[in-house]
């Protein structure tokens, strides 16, 4: 890696981590007021309609985004051919949503859904006018411009939803400062990159990148589908405050993870694609990127699993006591999300969109059958399973790793087991400090310095490089 382009990089991972978790932290407080004003059914009912609204983000953006990314020479042909593709497929989807909002109101048996629906699928008549400002900035490795956009969204939309779920108008909180934080996203990067079609129709220009993203776009369907099975199955079976229990548990582990996971994959795609055909460097920073990740989120999601009972006691209320346990499990699953994500991402980078594809319908098959096995066991143990199926996926997900540029399961095992039996200790740590300790306040306060102590000091007597890495990524000049 060059220097400018390692300058980059950290640049690059500096303002993701800042944007992230500012998002975070937001998200979270945000997260506790909405969740003191409003129900878990309330939550159970906006995650009803998610699995519609997700798939018909992906058919979208059809994968085009990430092959303008990657593509070596990007024309203005290329990013208006994404920008008609997109436009026409997000009036096209809001019609189709407007027009069956009605069947899935019924399927669920929620009259409400039909106006939630129609209001929420408005994004999609303006989130066509953001396709060509991301992959610019993208392309240009800058993230300091997405941050302040990201950022004033996320601040306009906390006070929208907080300021409606005071009023009493419920679940429309929700809906309506999601849709509106949409829509000034694309006024500010408008704003930001001064970007108007230039060019017509490029059959050309389609051909390649549908190419390319045709296999994006049927992973990012596989994933999104199986994802939301079990919330269509628990609204169905069960109800939608099981429903809105599971969301909030999922979406408290998910957010560190996955947060992480964004800045990671948004930075490291287009760096990585600059390395695409050097696999030694690409090997050898790809590692590096592993370790790095793991470093931050397996701590992170042993502290959250440990804390969980005082955390969502104290925060949002014993009204959702019965989500901890699920909290607790998730944690477990959630924390390998990172790896399966940027084994991922390098099939991506090395244009293996096939390869791709191909290890989705194998994991999502194998997903699929845990999932009808435990599902019907109860919510508790369809987590545990989800902890099974994600170290088998992680299995299949380092074979062509391994294939690729010789980095397999056992070489990146390797790297992972110390950071993972330390954030063990962690975990160890903070439960046995909770057992002496009754309050549930001191718990959070005691059980977070101790844990964090334990890890970082552990860190230190090992002498981790990662720790090297973080610190040379927190300074201020390389």
């Amino acid at each position: 890696m060059t220097q400018t382009l390692k300058q980059q990089t950290k640049k690059g991972l500096y303002w993701s981590f800042f944007n992230q978790f500012a998002n975070y932290g937001m998200n979270f407080c945000v997260g506790i007021v909405m969740a003191r004003l409003l129900s878990p059914s309330d939550y159970g009912i906006t995650a009803l309609p998610a699995v519609f609204m997700s798939v018909a983000w992906i058919l979208q953006n059809g994968g085009l985004g990430d092959a303008l990314v990657r593509k070596t020479s990007l024309r203005d042909e290329d990013l208006s051919t994404a920008f008609y593709y997109s436009l026409m497929m997000g009036v096209t989807l809001y019609l189709i949503l407007f027009f069956i909002a009605p069947l899935i109101a019924d399927f669920y048996n929620t009259p409400v859904l039909v106006p939630l629906l129609r209001v929420t699928a408005l994004s999609f008549l303006w989130g066509p006018m953001n396709t060509a400002q991301t992959v610019i900035l993208k392309r240009n490795l800058d993230f300091k411009t997405p941050t302040k956009i990201s950022l004033t969204t996320r601040v306009f939309s906390a006070i929208v939803g907080i300021v409606l779920a005071y009023m009493g108008y419920g679940l429309w909180a929700l809906v309506a400062s999601g849709v509106l934080s949409s829509l000034l996203t694309m006024i500010l990067n408008w704003f930001a990159v001064k970007w108007l079609p230039k060019s017509g129709w490029s059959k050309e220009s389609f051909k390649y990148l549908w190419g390319y993203g045709n296999k994006i776009m049927a992973s990012g369907m596989l994933d999104t589908l199986y994802n939301n099975i079990t919330p269509i199955f628990v609204a169905k079976y069960y109800s939608p405050a099981d429903l809105g229990l599971y969301n909030r548990a999922q979406g408290y582990a998910a957010m560190p993870s996955q947060q992480v996971t964004g800045v990671i994959q948004s930075v490291t795609f287009p760096v990585l694609s600059k390395m695409q055909n050097d696999d030694e460097a690409l090997a050898r920073n790809y590692r590096r990127m592993l370790r790095v990740t793991a470093f931050i989120v397996f701590p992170l999601m042993m502290m959250l699993s440990a804390l969980a009972r005082p955390l969502v006691i104290t925060l949002i209320t014993a009204k959702w006591e019965a989500c901890i346990i699920l909290l607790q499990i998730i944690c477990f699953s959630m924390m390998w999300y990172p790896i399966h994500a940027i084994n991922l991402n390098l099939l991506i980078v090395k244009g293996r969109s096939d390869l791709f594809l191909r290890l989705e319908i194998i994991k999502k098959i194998i997903g699929v059958s845990i999932l009808v096995f435990t599902l019907p066991q109860g919510l508790v143990i369809f987590c545990i399973g989800n902890i099974f199926s994600s170290m088998i996926s992680l299995i299949i997900n380092t074979y062509y790793t391994g294939k690729l540029i010789n980095v397999g399961y056992f070489k990146q095992m390797g790297d992972l087991l110390p950071i993972f039996a330390l954030s063990l200790v962690l975990f160890g740590t903070v439960h046995l400090s909770n057992y002496f300790i009754d309050n549930m306040y001191l718990q959070i306060l005691i059980g977070g310095i101790l844990g964090g102590a334990v890890y970082l000091g552990g860190a230190f007597l090992f002498k981790c490089k990662e720790l090297e890495d973080v610190k040379y990524m927190l300074k201020r000049k390389s």
